[in-house]
């Protein structure tokens, strides 16, 4: 009972404080010649700015994989046609302020962070980053050789293998098969022209979208992100298509491999941004995970570091993954921990305790201009709704149990297992049965 009384004063104390911030410095959008420009006074002396290009994967073809990080990349390790890269990076370290961009599945962020006194001097560098670069063929070859290392020393941790093999066999055909690290091959035949000509082509405002946290007047932020996008052309209407991920089957996929262990991971439906139970299954999966790990590591000893997740974009996914020398036991006990909660569902205290849990790490973790901004940014990107960084807290109090155990209930059902490893160690036809299938479990899909 005082478990729960100091749980109930948490979300108190967490809504009371949230209140008084959002009271204190209301956030609001405004539109500058087309783009959204979405500002969250910050309360103190620091300034993040991000600078959103929408699209991720869907912007470019499979055998091109890749070539928007390095775009991307290229903004500020080129130089720009004002400045060579020591030069526009040793302005910047003069104020201790970052510039700096990545890509990935959703969409390009550039961002810059620095002190408030410093914003004129480093704003002048990141519009000459997203304006101006000059992809530099040297400076060029150098990040394309960065990119190809990263990518080997990638392929050689099988926790980011596994990964990447899970997501090329589950949505083979789909936008979502794309790395936006691209592959060796890609990447080495990637000339700096090419690269500079598709930036262009992305870099329109039909794609932008611009977030401000930092304690900025409006009419500065207005003018300042106004001078900056009169280069930039408007381009054809952009839609962010969002896709729904249905398994009509159980399959798994074995890879060879000479590994200490064997690595296993799975993919599922989850329910796309915006859709009603979204949050449900959200807080449904962070309690799966803790009881994944609980059955998995503590109970049965099959894995140092089972993991379980909901992985959010165009395309929302359940995963579920382990390293392991007993696949077959690992699927024994996951497949009975889904019967089991398919059929009793989750326990009160549970959902309870997870919802503290979950909002209590979420508003941790958005303390600083950074995190706040990336929050607002994925937001209004996949849910076309910033707006829900401000109001999560409340979506989630009012959950109930039986909204997150019918949420685990609808969208976990067949999955994609992947494998690598060795192949005589596992027995394909238990992970093809799958939960809920067999002959002694009266339970029904």
């Amino acid at each position: 009972m005082i478990k729960k009384y100091v749980f109930t004063l948490l979300i108190a104390a967490a809504i009371g404080n949230i209140k008084t911030v959002q009271a204190q410095n209301a956030a609001y959008e405004t539109m500058v010649d087309g783009v959204k420009v979405i500002v969250q006074p910050s309360g103190n002396d620091i300034v993040e700015i991000q600078t959103i290009i929408k699209g991720g994967v869907q912007n470019y073809p499979a055998n091109k994989m890749g070539i928007e990080s390095m775009a991307i990349s290229a903004l500020t390790e080129c130089g720009t046609l004002k400045h060579d890269k020591n030069s526009f990076k040793d302005q910047l370290e003069k104020v201790s302020a970052t510039v700096y961009g990545f890509s990935n599945k959703n969409y390009a962020v550039i961002r810059m962070n620095c002190i408030k006194s410093d914003f004129d001097t480093v704003w002048p560098l990141y519009t000459e980053a997203i304006t101006q670069p000059k992809f530099d063929a040297k400076e060029f070859t150098r990040i394309k050789q960065d990119a190809i290392n990263n990518l080997k020393q990638e392929d050689s941790q099988p926790d980011a293998a596994i990964d990447k093999f899970a997501d090329k066999i589950a949505f083979a055909n789909r936008d979502y098969a794309k790395d936006p690290s691209g592959t060796v091959d890609i990447i080495s035949k990637l000339t700096p022209e090419e690269t500079k000509a598709y930036y262009q082509s992305i870099l329109t405002k039909s794609r932008l979208l611009v977030v401000v946290v930092a304690d900025l007047d409006k009419a500065t932020i207005e003018a300042k992100v106004k001078a900056m996008l009169s280069t930039i052309k408007q381009g054809p209407a952009f839609e962010f298509k969002k896709s729904f991920f249905r398994v009509y089957k159980n399959s798994i996929n074995v890879e060879s491999r000479d590994l200490a262990t064997n690595y296993v991971e799975g993919i599922t439906s989850g329910p796309q941004p915006g859709k009603p139970d979204f949050d449900a299954f959200n807080v449904a999966m962070r309690i799966f995970a803790d009881r994944h790990f609980l059955d998995v590591r503590t109970n049965n000893g099959l894995s140092y570091a089972p993991g379980a997740w909901f992985s959010v974009g165009q395309t929302s996914v359940a995963k579920f993954s382990v390293s392991t020398t007993q696949p077959d036991k690992y699927i024994a006990v996951f497949d009975k921990l889904v019967d089991k909660i398919k059929t009793e569902g989750f326990k009160p205290e549970e959902v309870a305790n997870m919802k503290v849990t979950y909002l209590t790490g979420f508003y941790y973790k958005n303390e600083t201009n950074s995190a706040q901004a990336s929050s607002i940014a994925s937001n209004e990107v996949l849910f076309n709704n910033w707006k829900r960084s401000l109001t999560l807290v409340n979506d989630v109090k009012k959950l109930t149990t039986e909204q997150v155990s019918d949420a685990f209930r609808t969208y976990i059902n067949n999955i994609v297992w992947v494998y690598q490893g060795d192949p005589k160690k596992v027995n394909q036809i238990l992970y093809i049965n799958g939960t809920l299938k067999r002959a002694d479990n009266p339970v029904s899909h």
